[in-house]
């Protein structure tokens, strides 16, 4: 059981670095963007382009494993569900009064953690083997 713990301890720093990585790509093409789009597509664009360099490193770096076109399309689902409340926290976020710039911070205070939960149900499961 510790061991198991120890396990996850591990993998959710490792996640943590990976995530506040991806989440500054995020946030700085948001940033960027913002100016100059409706912010749900900056939001977006943020998204997709945090969501490649985390798919990579999270399969990498932070469960150690190959990415595959299997964990991408799971990952993809994982963060599919993430994205939709990604946007539905920062809309009520800007709704509560938080400035454009601001609104992000909170959102991935609460996504973070349950993002963790979802992708590692996505790297940590057995896939088949090929024969």
């Amino acid at each position: 059981m510790r061991l198991l713990r120890k396990d996850i301890g591990s993998e959710f720093v490792r996640f943590a670095v990976v995530g506040v990585t991806a989440t500054g790509v995020h946030y700085a093409v948001y940033w960027l963007l913002q100016h100059v789009l409706n912010v749900n597509v900056a939001y977006t664009a943020g998204y997709l382009a945090g969501f490649v360099l985390n798919f990579y490193l999270t399969a990498r770096f932070t469960f150690r494993t190959r990415p595959s076109w299997t964990k991408l399309f799971g990952m993809g689902a994982a963060h599919a569900v993430n994205y939709g409340l990604h946007l539905a926290l920062l809309n009520l976020f800007l709704w509560a009064g938080l400035s454009n710039e601001w609104a992000p911070l909170p959102v991935f205070a609460i996504a973070v953690p349950v993002n963790f939960l979802l992708v590692r149900f996505v790297f940590k499961r057995k896939e088949k083997e090929h024969v």
